[in-house]
């Protein structure tokens, strides 16, 4: 496990890159990352803070494990945010790192009915097989109930989840592998988006193929890791306040 400042560092890293990358919806939608083993202990965003704004010092402490997640007067998190991330790092603990968006390109594909991820390009097939899908939107998370049910449609065999006219939630065993992920997922729906709007026939990729380059994707070395420190190197050549 990263220590607890090397987790907040790489989490307000994300949060800002999702920012300019408009993956985000302002001072809404949540990223999370687990300091304990177990998963119980995690750093979310807090209410009220702008993704482009944040900083090291803005995340909030929660804990899993008590009734009220060690909520503390000085750093308030939204009730969704709480639901969500907090029952999924409960229910899936291999899931450290939960990045919740509403980025438009892969929610706009969770809008349409009945719709299965494409193996229509070689980022698509970094995704196959590996995507669940939340077929019964249900409003927003104010319930814990709503939180578990998401949970466990998510389950431990899938790192994606598409929420139908919600968004997407996308977790990992990192930042770094999260956030590298999540751009790529977008990369490939906005591809996908542009493919379906000529209404030309698709040109997929067979099974065979798509698994063979998702295998290559999952073991291609470091990728991830050397995602998150460019975007930290240019944060800090730009805006070093983050650190604070």
């Amino acid at each position: 496990m990263p220590t607890e400042q090397q987790a907040r560092l790489d989490l307000t890293v994300a949060l800002r890159w999702a920012a300019r990358l408009n993956y985000h919806e302002a001072v809404a939608n949540h990223f999370s990352v687990a300091i304990s083993d177990d998963g119980q202990k995690f750093l979310i965003n807090p209410a009220g803070r702008h993704f482009s704004q944040m900083r090291v010092s803005d995340l909030a402490l929660l804990d899993a494990s008590k009734s009220d997640f060690g909520l503390t007067k000085d750093k308030k998190v939204d009730p969704t945010a709480i639901n969500l991330h907090g029952q999924i790092h409960r229910l899936v603990p291999d899931a450290k790192c939960i990045l919740h968006t509403h980025m438009p390109y892969t929610t706009a594909l969770a809008c349409l009915k009945n719709f299965e991820f494409l193996m229509l390009d070689q980022n698509a097939c970094r995704f196959y097989n590996r995507i669940a899908y939340d077929r019964d939107y249900a409003g927003m998370a104010l319930e814990v109930g709503e939180g578990e049910r998401v949970a466990n449609v998510l389950g431990k065999s899938r790192s994606v989840l598409f929420l139908a006219n919600h968004g997407v939630i996308v977790v990992g065993k990192s930042v770094a592998e999260a956030f590298d992920e999540l751009y790529y997922l977008e990369k490939a729906s906005q591809l996908q988006v542009l493919a379906l709007s000529t209404q030309r026939e698709l040109a997929l990729i067979d099974d065979e193929t798509a698994s063979m380059v998702c295998k290559q994707w999952l073991e291609y070395p470091n990728a991830a890791e050397y995602h998150l420190a460019a975007m930290t190197e240019i944060l800090d050549q730009e805006s070093r306040d983050y650190r604070n």
